[in-house]
């Protein structure tokens, strides 16, 4: 950009004030301020216009490169699957074959763990209440459990001072 010094402008400003003259100077001067401010935005616009396109050239790149990569991967995961399906399929041809096969003594001495039946499962029965009522008396005084139940007149009664007698 060109590079104006304060002596450079000094001299402009002189020049423009003998031709101009002082009376429409100042109106010159902000018409001039506006054009360069209207050129800056405009700079500033083309610029951010080069940029985006530039952005956008690099973006399309990229997702090219995850659009490759995707099919890559969809490729793999293809030939996993079918991997998986012959070995399924060839897996249950052999149990299929082995199930129907004809049982000979030596296999009924070996029975299949998985033919004996599970026994089914029974909660323990277990009652909280029942372990909470276990504790021996000494330990629920000693450590100031109450044992016994009482309700809120019960105990202001038993605490309230004897009554002076007649």
């Amino acid at each position: 950009m060109i590079d104006f010094g304060f002596d450079k402008i000094a001299l402009i400003g002189a020049v423009a004030l003998i031709v101009i003259g002082p009376e429409r100077l100042p109106r010159v001067a902000r018409t001039v301020g506006h054009l360069l401010g209207k050129a800056q935005r405009y700079v500033a616009d083309v610029k951010a216009e080069v940029n985006r396109s530039i952005e956008l050239d690099e973006l399309k790149k990229m997702k090219t490169s995850f659009e490759d990569a995707a099919r890559d991967v969809q490729h793999s995961v293809d030939s996993v699957q079918t991997e998986f399906n012959q070995t399924t399929s060839e897996f249950s041809k052999s149990w299929s074959d082995a199930i129907s096969a004809p049982a000979t003594d030596s296999d009924a001495a070996n029975a299949d763990p998985l033919a004996t039946p599970v026994p089914e499962y029974r909660h323990p029965k277990k009652n909280w209440r029942l372990k909470r009522g276990a504790t021996p008396q000494w330990y629920k005084q000693r450590h100031g459990i109450r044992a016994k139940a009482q309700s809120g007149a019960a105990r202001v009664a038993r605490f309230r001072p004897p009554r002076p007698q007649a």
